[in-house]
């Protein structure tokens, strides 16, 4: 039975109300667990139970393996008994049962120590073993076993032994008295049993069998192997002490788990140990516990039982013999006691004043947890920050309605980052809005078409159902909407002809992907319904009926009085790429959405995140080996300063001084010899003098030239360790800028959540988007800093706060305008805003510190952005306004046509057919 925290895990019983209903209700339906033949009434229940077998905290009770769940647990334990099971003997099975049985011992050890040392010795027919013979062991099987002559008679007179063997199939004959009759108490001495049955007089007949030939190399010689050859299958007769069995069969470990899987016991004091009714009911045990044994079991209990109860009473005798003292002294007593209650109870509430004191006092180890971080009147004098600045949600695009943004967001990141598979070059967030907002049919918008195409090929590789959309509006209830005014039957009709073909039409990148407008009704029809994609009957009727014009409507209805009631719009059918640009771009975002969330699951989307994932192995380790040698040179080039301070004090001049007050002296003292008679002597001296200043010179001059050669040659050395170390340098600021595009294209994560669980994004430098051009131009992909309320999770955490405490901080803090529920978004467009930001998180919370670290590290590239972004917008804003003109008249297209969205070319369009 696998245990947890050292105990085992016991099964649950069915309730009283399915044992009830198991009469009134048997239909009732239950949640069965197979693999415990457990039952509940409640799916709750179920799957507590399936989550408490789950957990990763049970261990096998055989093999004491921890840290698994409940099923491997009690798979290793049910592979570990049939494994003993099958190598011990099964003919010393019946005899060990029939010896533990009824057995009262305190520990399993004992019984296990008392068991082997009863049958070490003592062997049963048909059992496998070795014997030794003349030094070399062979395997061997028991043929026949003879009784000691005191314990055989045959034929009514004693013999030296009697052999105990039958043709007959039983293990032994009923005529014949049976070996190792010891299945008595265990409690008795080895020596005892051994004196009354010595295993010794056995003699057992045996046959060598021929050993199993192991591959591999032979342990034996031709010549040991051809002495062994001779005994194969020979039967002799030998004693107990040449003969032994294998240690994998019979050993007390062994012996222990063999008795621990067969047995039980009561947790009752002096209870005895009990062979299992399946296994006893096997090998032919004993289930009925005889009088006798029971007499005995029961007498055991009592003696403990009397045991315990003498230790208590003694224990407890000096408070018998205090009650015998006189009133008095026992009231005496009592107000003594009464007093010490009291000091103890005053002592009590000082030692926990004491501590909760020092506890109050015992100072925070920052970073911790941001909720603890409370902003004290000294951080508030110091310049930090109360107030997060607050963040628009007036600048996000399609904002007005919850969830339309982030699906917009969410499309746009998976383009982008998705851009090499998709075979799409990239583009900014505001290029995807304005071309989401474009709604003119002439000139059509190449941006929308080449996502939309890239997106169909896709989709084409994953698996569709034909007609689903058709299946699944026939199966929606008939519920003609007042917007859109067509029934179900009438839309199904008008999908019959449109886009059957659509996986295979060639949308050529040549001729403007013509016709991926029907391609991508063709493309809803096989792979939406309305379960995936809730809005399908809209956008499928306003993809393929357009609302009639003024002028038709007015000629079809005469009445023109001003009392007249409004006309209904009217719709006609269309073709979808007329209808298409007249999209609401909530429509529009859906279609894109829903497209994006079944090509995730295409095969060239997983190619290309398990190529990521082998890129950002080779990038890791690239790192490590990056790092280790920027470690080296970093190392080196600090020993070299080293060794150049130690040489900068020999390079000072004094000792260049010297010889100048030489020179000087030898000058006066030899104008002064010069006018001595003297002369001759005086200048051969100064001539020698004057030759060693001069050799001492050439020696400081070449000593010098050498200082200064090294000087230069360990300058030059520095500058090149310089430039090493910085080219590691840059390279490793590659690296993480690859790491972020690699990272982005396999799963894409928040900077990091503030104080209270808002999570900051920044979406730029991910998947096929880089922070660079070529030559080391800035580029950008929103040039924004995004935060969204927490997640549900995390509410959930902040509600179980203390009440009111964290909505108080919030107003406080963020301010009501700030606050951001669940599924809420808001964006920072300015660097003076992300600043201000950065400065008001709090560096001693856990979160706000990681959070400001990425802020930190990221910084100039998020300040380059929204610098690069600005401009764009700049320059955009400088252009003619022409949009509102161009829905007058068809002159203003030309200079629509200049807005960055409409120039936008996809570098790696593929045309494929």
């Amino acid at each position: 039975m696998p245990t947890c925290r050292r105990k085992r895990v016991l099964l649950i019983d069915p309730p009283p109300s399915l044992l009830q209903a198991l009469k009134s209700d048997p239909n009732k339906h239950v949640y069965y667990l197979a693999k415990t033949g457990e039952i509940f009434d409640t799916y709750e229940s179920y799957a507590a139970r399936m989550s408490f077998y789950r957990l990763k905290q049970f261990q096998c009770e055989v093999t004491g393996k921890s840290g698994l769940d409940y099923f491997q647990a009690l798979e290793s334990e049910q592979l570990e008994a049939r494994t003993m099971h099958s190598r011990f003997p099964e003919q010393l099975k019946p005899a060990v049962l029939k010896a533990v049985q009824w057995q009262v011992m305190g520990r399993l050890d004992h019984l296990v120590e008392a068991v082997y040392e009863r049958y070490k010795d003592r062997y049963f027919r048909d059992e496998k073993i070795y014997v030794d013979i003349k030094g070399d062991k062979f395997v061997a099987r028991v043929v026949e076993l003879f009784l000691p002559r005191s314990n055989a008679k045959v034929n009514g007179e004693s013999t030296d032994t009697a052999p105990v063997a039958s043709t007959s199939s039983s293990p032994y004959p009923n005529d014949q008295p049976l070996p190792h009759q010891i299945h008595g108490d265990l409690k008795v001495s080895a020596k005892e049993v051994n004196a009354a049955d010595e295993p010794m007089k056995y003699l057992y007949k045996v046959q060598i069998l021929e050993e199993e030939k192991s591959e591999g190399r032979d342990k034996y010689t031709a010549s040991t192997k051809e002495a062994r050859a001779k005994w194969n299958g020979t039967i002799t007769e030998v004693r107990c002490n040449v003969m032994s069995r294998d240690r994998l069969a019979f050993s007390k470990s062994i012996l222990r788990r063999f008795i621990r899987d067969c047995v039980d016991r009561d947790a009752a004091v002096a209870s005895p140990w009990t062979v299992k009714l399946p296994v006893a009911a096997r090998y032919g045990v004993d289930s009925v516990m005889p009088e006798a044994t029971r007499q005995g079991v029961e007498d055991i209990k009592k003696g403990e039982i009397q045991k315990r109860k003498k230790v208590w009473e003694d224990k407890e005798g000096p408070l018998k013999k205090q009650k015998k003292l006189s009133a008095a002294r026992e009231e005496k007593a009592l107000a003594l006691e009464k007093e010490r209650e009291e000091e103890k109870l005053l002592a009590k509430a000082e030692a926990e004043r004491q501590a909760a004191e020092k506890k109050k006092k015992k100072p925070i180890r920052y970073p911790t947890e941001d909720l603890d971080v409370m902003l004290s009147e000294k951080d508030k004098k110091a310049g930090m920050k109360v107030r997060r600045p607050v963040p628009s949600r007036v600048a996000l695009p399609f904002n007005d309605r919850k969830g339309s943004f982030e699906s917009f967001l969410m499309a746009w990141n998976f383009l982008v980052v998705y851009g090499q598979p998709l075979h799409l070059s990239t583009f900014t967030l505001d290029e995807l809005e304005h071309a989401i907002r474009h709604t003119l049919a002439e000139p059509p918008c190449q941006l929308i078409a080449e996502i939309h195409s890239s997106l169909i090929y896709n989709l084409r590789t994953v698996t569709f159902q034909r007609h689903s959309a058709v299946m699944s509006l026939m199966s929606a209830p008939e519920d003609v909407d007042d917007d859109l005014g067509i029934t179900i039957e009438e839309l199904t009709t008008a999908m019959t002809d449109v886009g059957n073909n659509w996986e295979r039409t060639p949308l050529r990148h040549g001729e403007g992907r013509e016709g991926w407008e029907e391609s991508l009704v063709g493309c809803l029809k096989d792979h939406a319904t309305l379960s995936s994609f809730p809005t399908l009957r809209r956008v499928l009727t306003r993809l393929l009926f357009a609302p009639e014009t003024p002028s038709e409507q007015s000629v079809a209805s005469p009445n023109s009085g001003g009392s007249s009631p409004p006309v209904p719009t009217k719709h006609q059918p269309s073709h979808p790429k007329q209808c298409y640009p007249m999209l609401h771009p909530e429509d529009k975002i859906a279609i894109l959405a829903f497209l994006c969330n079944v090509a995730v699951s295409s095969k060239g989307i997983h190619a290309h995140m398990e190529t990521c994932e082998e890129e950002l192995t080779s990038r890791r380790k690239e790192k490590i080996e990056l790092n280790r040698a920027r470690k080296a040179l970093i190392e080196a080039r600090e020993a070299l300063l080293g060794d150049k301070k130690e040489s900068d004090p020999a390079t000072n001049g004094a000792d260049d001084d010297t010889p100048m007050n030489d020179l000087s002296e030898l000058s006066d003292v030899s104008a002064s010899e010069n006018s001595s008679e003297q002369g001759v002597t005086s200048k051969k001296a100064t001539d020698l003098r004057r030759r060693a200043q001069s050799q001492a010179h050439a020696k400081q001059r070449e000593a010098a030239r050498a200082k200064a050669a090294s000087l230069k040659q360990a300058m030059a050395e520095h500058r090149r360790l310089d430039e090493e170390v910085n080219k590691l340098e840059r390279r490793l600021e590659g690296i993480e800028r690859e790491f972020r595009q690699l990272l982005g294209s396999v799963r894409v994560k928040p900077m990091g959540k503030d104080r209270f669980y808002n999570r900051i994004w920044w979406f730029d430098g991910m998947g096929s988007a880089s922070l660079h051009g070529s030559g080391g131009i800035v580029q950008y992909g929103t040039g924004r800093l995004f935060i969204q309320g927490p997640s549900v999770f995390d509410q959930e955490i902040l509600d179980r706060r203390e009440e009111g405490n964290v909505r108080v901080r919030r107003l406080e803090e963020e301010g009501e305008e700030g606050i951001l529920d669940v599924g809420d978004w808001a964006v920072y467009s300015d660097q003076e805003e992300i600043d201000e930001f950065t400065a008001w998180l709090n560096p001693k919370g856990n979160r706000e510190l990681a959070l400001r670290n990425n802020l930190i590290k990221w910084g100039p590239h998020i300040a380059a952005g929204i610098r690069k972004r600005l401009a764009d917008l700049n320059n955009i804003a400088k252009l003619p306004e022409a949009r509102r003109s161009t829905r007058v008249k068809q002159g203003g297209a030309t200079d629509i046509s200049r807005a960055p969205y409409m120039t936008w070319t996809n570098r790696k369009a593929v045309s494929m057919s």
